[in-house]
């Protein structure tokens, strides 16, 4: 059986990425041929300093072919990055090279039509500078996309907010029935392809307690109008539920997603349950996209303290 390759952008030099990227091959075997896309440079460097001693495969920027390409060595398509140090401060010093990265990644995939893409954590106000929401958002600008939808998913419970790095005073704005409806379509085909399941949805309120003391509230307009509409359509969805409750054992376990109006409504509970046991996947692209859970993690750049847990996961998700 011929297994497509997993397309790998480290995103931000100076962030813990390599080493959790070392800690994951060295313990696990993936079927998928990984394609890691960074300065070999970097890479070559932190590996020494770290510990870890992989081999080195350095493969053609047009490379279209999977033939004898496997894992016992580090497939890498070289991107040049000036550096200093192996670790150093993060700064936009690094803007033109994570770009470069992700163009790349981006035409290999488009030109070899593979399906399979995971993105290193990267610092948004740098890199994205205000332009974009987040990664969810430039790679659906990068795709020519318009609905896509963050998931954080985990088999036993995943979540997704409608609203993802928005500020709270925003969130209100950015609420629609039609948003919602179409965001629960996402969903759903995504867990009939992956899973071969119609997924059981659980909506919370924008509100706490889905109460207000105004008179027309979100949850009246908005929520209950697009949970109706959904229902209507044979959607298994539930709510809108009080996120102060919805994620209790007896609630949450009648659910396969909980799906929230704002990004720490429900991102907050799910990384208290399952810390780096989850993956961020983002649905509505030309590719599955995952990223690790986690961001740059700077305050331990260069310590090998780091836990590999969440790319471990996406890496395995990935691997059919």
């Amino acid at each position: 059986m011929s297994y497509k390759p997993i397309i790998i952008v480290a995103g931000e030099p100076n962030s813990i990425f390599f080493e959790i990227f070392f800690k994951s091959i060295k313990k696990n075997y993936f079927k998928s041929p990984l394609i890691i896309i960074a300065s070999k440079e970097l890479l070559t460097e932190q590996m020494k300093i770290l510990g870890f001693n992989f081999k080195i495969n350095l493969i053609n920027s047009n490379y279209s072919k999977i033939n004898n390409l496997d894992n016992k060595k580090i497939n890498i398509i070289n991107v040049n990055y000036n550096f200093k140090k192996p670790f150093e401060k993060i700064s936009k010093k690094s803007n033109d090279y994570i770009s470069e990265c992700f163009e790349l990644a981006l035409r290999i995939i488009k030109k070899n039509k593979y399906l399979k893409f995971i993105n290193g954590p990267i610092v948004k106000k740098n890199f994205l500078s205000g332009k974009f929401l987040g990664i969810t958002e430039y790679l659906a600008k990068k795709t020519n996309k318009k609905k896509v939808v963050m998931v954080i998913y985990n088999k036993k419970l995943s979540v997704s907010p409608i609203t993802t790095h928005l500020p709270l005073k925003e969130v209100h704005k950015n609420i629609t029935t039609i948003k919602i409806i179409n965001h629960i379509k996402l969903i759903k085909d995504f867990y009939k392809k992956a899973f071969k399941k119609d997924p059981k949805i659980a909506i919370t309120g924008l509100n706490p307690h889905c109460e207000s003391n105004y008179k027309t509230s979100e949850e009246d307009r908005i929520i209950k109008p697009a949970i109706n509409i959904l229902i209507k359509k044979k959607y298994k969805v539930s709510g809108p539920f009080a996120a102060d409750t919805i994620f209790t054992e007896d609630q949450s376990k009648k659910y396969d997603i909980i799906v929230g109006m704002y990004h720490d409504q429900v991102l907050t509970p799910i990384k208290t349950l399952f810390g780096f046991n989850a993956i961020n996947i983002t649905l509505g692209l030309p590719f599955l996209r995952i990223s690790p859970d986690h961001g740059p993690n700077i305050s331990m750049l260069g310590k090998n303290l780091s836990n590999p847990k969440s790319l471990i996961e996406a890496l395995k998700f990935l691997d059919k």
